[in-house]
């Protein structure tokens, strides 16, 4: 039996922009067996965006990471599944849009390395900082096991 864990996902602003483009990305995984134990959709605010991203703070591109990233809404949420990471993962696609096939998240909504769509959490520990940076517990669902 699969591991079940959780992911964070976010959907940024350039697809949030497009009618139904959140809700298709939302809908795509479901359909690939990810429950969304939470989600809203919030505007960041420069604070947030810097915060999250502070990882890249000494790369060149990070001022307009935190500039695109506060230019719209995003959907924030959290996907449970079996090895959700690598299943959130497999249907993004790769980072850079440009490389991505058509059928992924990424190749069929994103346009470049910036703008590719969505962001997801790439490993267990990064997911767990990353969920904990938008939800607290009181906003996500109980796991599956716990509903059985």
């Amino acid at each position: 039996m699969a591991d079940i864990e959780r992911t964070l996902s976010i959907i940024k602003p350039d697809a949030t922009a497009v009618p139904g483009a959140a809700g298709e990305i939302l809908a795509r995984f479901e359909r690939a067996g990810l429950r969304i134990v939470a989600m809203k959709r919030i505007q960041l605010t420069e604070d947030l965006a810097r915060g999250f991203y502070a990882v890249h703070k000494e790369r060149p591109f990070y001022g307009e990471l935190v500039a695109f990233m506060t230019s719209g809404p995003v959907v924030v949420s959290v996907l449970e599944g079996p090895n959700a990471i690598q299943a959130h993962r497999d249907l993004l696609g790769p980072t850079n849009s440009t490389e991505a096939p058509k059928g992924t998240i990424r190749g069929d909504f994103g346009t470049d390395i910036e703008k590719n769509a969505t962001h997801g959490s790439d490993a267990p520990e990064t997911a767990k900082v990353e969920i904990s940076y938008f939800f607290n517990a009181s906003e996500i669902l109980a796991p599956v096991e716990a509903l059985v």
